[in-house]
């Protein structure tokens, strides 16, 4: 055998299972929470059974917790929406299940179909509606979990669409935020 082998350097990976990272049980990294969505996107039978569609309100469901974060899934009937918010100090990814759902920031909107996720850190601002003529599903997975989600004027939007509200400008710098379809991870900073 070669002296100068890699494996004679580095050892057989399969013989050395002390110098193997165990298997995380919960996400830690931003990567690891878009995986999760899409894990749990993946695999309808996690969440169908649990969908409910309410024509009063948005109805929502946790779906899962761990430690620092948690998971919910959302539905949407026509015509219901979020109202512009920020969601404190946590950041999050918003993944549409089914259907479709538009996305109006200070820089413009966005229609989001299934599959496609957002990726989003503390302090950014946002509105979600149904603006489709069927219902939508979403799931929502924040890290650390969401203890506040402050309500803001609508006010805020309207200026910034009088400034022009198209993608890249805005009264005030997003965080960083991705536009990402299933099997690309993007983070976008602006």
């Amino acid at each position: 055998m070669n002296s100068d082998s890699d494996l004679q350097i580095a050892g057989d990976i399969l013989e050395v299972p002390h110098l193997l990272q165990a298997p995380r049980e919960h996400p830690a990294t931003v990567a690891e929470f878009v995986g999760l969505a899409r894990s749990i996107a993946a695999d309808p039978a996690q969440w169908a059974h649990l969908v409910r569609y309410d024509a009063t309100t948005r109805w929502y469901h946790r779906l899962r917790t761990g430690p620092g974060y948690e998971v919910w899934l959302l539905s949407w009937v026509p015509g219901q929406g979020s109202g512009l918010h920020d969601h404190g100090r946590s950041s999050g990814v918003l993944t549409v299940l089914d259907g479709e759902l538009t996305e109006r920031t200070e820089r413009g909107k966005r229609v989001l179909g299934a599959g496609v996720q957002r990726v989003f850190a503390p302090g950014y601002v946002h509105e979600v509606v149904n603006d489709a003529l069927e219902p939508a599903v979403s799931l929502h997975v924040y890290f650390p979990g969401l203890t506040e989600m402050p309500m803001l004027p609508e006010s805020r939007l309207r200026a910034a669409a009088g400034t022009g509200g198209t993608e890249g400008t805005g009264a005030t710098p997003m965080a960083c935020t991705a536009l990402v379809p299933y099997g690309q991870v993007d983070a976008v900073s602006s």
